[in-house]
């Protein structure tokens, strides 16, 4: 496996800790009979519960695009150090967002998410 397909994975398991991070704290305020039930009234989830859930959505929002130019570099024959630097750059950029975010520091998490960013574009910059 490549280094970027690796990283790919990598960020499909942090996704799967993050939904569960998130669950957590769903559950911790609004307690396991209203998470399994249909859902229809809802209270909204605050403090780090939610930014646990806007984090977790704002990772598999940018997740489609790595996973698109990372496959389509591996199948074009274009995955080189390049990519698996932007591969490493996302991966360690949305680790450090999501501890970021959960916390609540709000310029830093600005400034991790644009390294994740500058990981897709690298890997993008290599398609053509």
């Amino acid at each position: 496996m490549t280094p970027d397909l690796n990283m790919l994975v990598w960020a499909a398991a942090l996704a799967l800790v993050q939904m569960l991070v998130a669950v957590a704290g769903a559950q911790l305020q609004l307690g396991l009979p209203m998470l399994a039930g249909n859902r229809g009234s809802l209270p909204e989830v605050t403090g780090w519960a939610g930014r646990a859930q806007r984090a977790h959505r704002n990772l598999l929002e940018s997740l489609v695009v790595f996973a698109i130019v990372v496959l389509v570099a591996f199948v074009a024959g274009r995955a080189n150090e390049t990519t698996a630097l932007g591969a490493d750059l996302f991966l360690w950029g949305r680790v450090a967002y999501a501890i970021v975010y959960i916390l609540g520091i709000p310029w830093l998490r600005t400034l991790v998410w644009a390294v994740s960013v500058a990981g897709i574009v690298l890997v993008f910059s290599q398609l053509f």
